[in-house]
């Protein structure tokens, strides 16, 4: 059977998850085109670092989620603009270019040329209006992709770009596109998918979840909102950060692995012979985000502190 489903969600941690459990969950000769819209999240790909790709400080100050997808790619901007869609089926009936059909011949029914870049982007005048990506798990397929019909572009800029620190990093480098809105209202365009999906594949039934179901993606949705999901689950990167205080120069090198310091130099020119092995003991082992590492530093030590605030404020 072919089902639509439209989730009543905006939240892109609850969305993520419900996007896995279909991918565990449907049988391999059913067709799923699901669909959910995101509040201010930015979405990044299965292997990539956040630090590197995000300014996690602004996302923090903004309230825009974090979140990880199960699929690889690059990092993209999520708001109530932005309409995201999922193909779900069996490997046998998986099929990218009869799928990604369905979503460029709704754009096209708008009067809209577009096409596909080869690239797992859809264009429109040369713009990017829609990146995709990809996962198979056992013999289910899952492509799922977004559509910036009116999105804020201009927030977009705030927060696809790392903080300016040196870091070393191993992951993938988001694609820096040309983007633009379709400018064409969220249910129109669901409209006339459902239209092109019918056209395709037949006819569609409108899946319902039940509460019991609605339980069984509450595991997915605690990985998705944990922390080792959404930022421990980086490839290993080098992290350098240093500041002069009055008592002198301090410079932290942290290998981290998996969001936590696993390795911390430290080099000073403070009178203070040990402060360099104090706060070296204390990080190691820490988990990389400003807060833990604020707490891990603070205690009676004066210098100690004024690192630990200077951490505080790093974004981390």
């Amino acid at each position: 059977m072919n089902y639509w489903y439209v989730s009543p969600s905006v939240d892109g941690w609850q969305n993520l998850a419900m996007d896995e459990w279909f991918l565990d969950t449907m049988q391999p000769e059913d067709v799923l085109l699901y669909f959910y819209v995101n509040r201010s999240a930015v979405i990044i790909g299965k292997n990539q670092n956040p630090w590197k790709e995000c300014d996690l400080a602004a996302m923090e100050r903004d309230d825009v989620q974090l979140v990880r997808r199960i699929s690889g790619g690059g990092a993209v901007y999520h708001d109530e603009g932005n309409l995201n869609f999922s193909f779900i089926t069996g490997k046998d009936t998986y099929d990218v270019t009869r799928q990604l059909e369905v979503i460029l011949r709704a754009v096209r029914s708008f009067g809209i040329d577009c096409e596909f870049s080869g690239r797992n982007d859809l264009l429109a005048d040369g713009k990017k209006f829609s990146g995709n990506a990809f996962c198979a798990r056992g013999d289910l397929r899952q492509h799922h992709g977004t559509l910036l019909l009116q999105s804020d572009l201009g927030r977009l800029q705030n927060y696809l770009h790392p903080d300016p620190k040196k870091l070393r990093a191993k992951g993938v480098d988001s694609v820096r596109a040309r983007v633009d809105n379709l400018n064409i209202s969220k249910d129109a365009m669901l409209l006339a998918i459902r239209r092109s999906f019918e056209e395709a594949y037949g006819e569609v039934t409108d899946l319902t979840v039940t509460v019991q179901q609605l339980g069984q993606v509450v595991p997915y949705f605690e990985k998705q909102s944990s922390w080792q999901w959404r930022l421990g689950k980086t490839p290993a990167f080098d992290l350098e950060l240093s500041e002069r205080f009055p008592w002198g120069g301090v410079q932290l090198l942290l290998t981290l692995r998996d969001g936590t310091v696993e390795r911390a130099e430290v080099f000073s020119d403070a009178m203070d012979a040990d402060l360099p092995q104090r706060i070296r003991a204390r990080l190691t082992g820490c988990r990389c985000s400003s807060r833990a590492l604020h707490d891990a530093l603070q205690g009676t030590d004066m210098q100690q502190n004024d690192v630990a605030d200077f951490l505080l404020k790093q974004g981390l």
